[in-house]
């Protein structure tokens, strides 16, 4: 009999020791891993600081600077306050924050004791009374290897990386709002042009009606002038219908039906002077929501990956139970009753490979977490040196165009003068009035597609919103 008791307790010694050597086996690799992961978080943050000191734009103002400033127009803001409180996208995206927060609270309560309390009656036969039993019992697990807590750290990362996928649908719809409003300006400004150049083919027309009753033109000129006026009217037409569904995208945008977004023409301009990019705060990439959402989720996959490591170990919980039986439900709430705890240490010997499957899921869900945040990263360094770019050509771009819409009106004049006098015909004419024309519209798109890129500058560099 002695001999058995030794031999069970050796057993049990035995197999203790293997439980915690094969746990804490599992649980050197999360750590392991996670060195990794901290060595590369600090190569990934002086590789963004330096592309960040590379490619920011410097300024000696201390003030923040947001996107809704980048465009002065106050008609704007207002639609950009509608669209933050009744956008459909925006409320979806703050609904699933909230839900986050619950699924953080459902996490954290597992390092909580739980209670339950039960009440059970018995009926026997050729018994007279009837039995009831009442029972208040509590348990707890210990966390003995801080799993739990681990468990509890992932999900409020998770709440972190929600909060900055949050901020960027803000910035985003902020920033569509604004493209909508100078998409629908542009429109406008093309129809403005076109109307000015329907006008001038009208009183041409005039004239070559004139000229040809006269017989100093022939019918070609005046079929000509006929087909310019025509296709004038046609791209009215379209223009008006773009900016007709410009107005249906910021409708969508702000989050109400078309009839309640009255826009006036006179609302509609782009600001005469262009913010200079040396009055944009310095900013440094790794503050731009989607950077911070991607880095936040690798420290969360991180505390789960040591978790599916730990769920090796042996575990420790607690329970405890009061109990009492008597005639009636009254009687049976414990008035006297008898209470029991258990201890009990546990631990996985075998389950066919799942928690250790589940372990290497875990890093390698870790491990691609890590790739997401290396491509928002250099996605994020390439927004800016493309705008960048764009911001010096696109300007370059107007300057050309401002000069040669000088020119080309100067040589309109005397395109006119020279036809009135018979030196030249209406062709030529016409060809010079229509080159001033379209110069207008390239310059007002160009103007357009700056301030566009302007605001695409701004999100690159993870401007926010007031």
């Amino acid at each position: 009999m002695n001999n058995l008791s030794t031999f069970s307790r050796t057993n049990i010694v035995i197999v203790s020791l293997a439980l915690l050597l094969t746990g804490c086996a599992g649980l050197g690799k999360s750590q392991d891993y996670k060195a990794k992961l901290n060595d590369f978080s600090v190569r990934t943050e002086l590789a963004l600081a330096k592309a960040s000191n590379h490619i920011s734009l410097t300024t000696n103002s201390s003030k923040r600077l947001c996107l809704n400033e980048l465009i002065e127009i106050p008609a704007l803001n207002a639609y950009i306050t509608q669209a933050l409180d009744g956008n459909p996208e925006l409320q979806q995206s703050i609904q699933a924050l909230n839900i986050v927060y619950y699924q953080a609270d459902i996490v954290s309560a597992q390092l909580q004791p739980s209670v339950e309390l039960g009440v059970s009656g018995q009926r026997t036969e050729d018994v007279v009374q009837n039995r009831y039993t009442t029972a208040l019992s509590t348990s707890w697990e210990i966390d003995l290897w801080n799993k739990l807590n681990d468990e509890k750290n992932a999900a409020l990362l998770d709440i972190e990386s929600q909060k900055q996928e949050l901020a960027q649908v803000r910035n985003l719809l902020v920033t569509n709002v604004m493209r909508a409003w100078l998409d629908i300006a542009l429109q406008q400004k093309l129809i403005e042009i076109e109307y000015s150049r329907l006008e001038n083919q009208l009183q041409n027309l005039e004239l070559i009606e004139s000229r040809y009753g006269s017989g100093l033109d022939n019918l070609d000129s005046l079929d000509n002038a006929r087909a310019s006026v025509s296709q004038t009217k046609a791209n009215i037409a379209d223009k008006k219908q773009q900016k007709f569904e410009a107005k249906q995208t910021l409708n969508l945008l702000v989050g109400v039906f078309s009839t309640e977004v009255k826009i006036e023409d006179s609302e509609l301009f782009f600001p005469e002077v262009l913010m200079p990019t040396a009055y944009m705060p310095v900013q440094n990439l790794s503050q731009r929501p989607d950077v911070r959402a991607s880095f936040f989720s690798i420290e969360a996959e991180a505390f789960r990956t040591d978790a599916a490591y730990k769920a090796m170990l042996p575990s420790l919980s607690l329970s405890a139970t009061l109990s009492e039986t008597d005639t009636s439900p009254l009687a049976s709430l414990l008035t006297d009753p008898i209470w029991q705890i258990l201890g009990q240490l546990s631990a996985p010997i075998f389950q066919g490979g799942r928690l250790s499957t589940q372990a290497s899921i875990a890093e390698l869900e870790l491990a691609q977490q890590v790739w997401i945040y290396q491509e928002t990263l250099l996605e994020a360094i390439s927004e800016v040196e493309i705008a960048l770019s764009k911001e010096t050509n696109l300007k370059a771009q107007q300057e050309h165009l401002q000069d040669a819409i000088e020119s080309a009106q100067r040589s309109y004049y005397s395109f006119r003068e020279k036809y009135q006098q018979g030196l030249v015909d209406i062709f030529d004419l016409l060809s010079t009035q229509e080159q001033t024309y379209d110069l207008q519209s390239q310059l007002i798109q160009v103007t357009y597609n700056r301030l566009a890129n302007r605001i695409d500058l701004g999100l690159a560099l993870g401007l926010g919103v007031i």
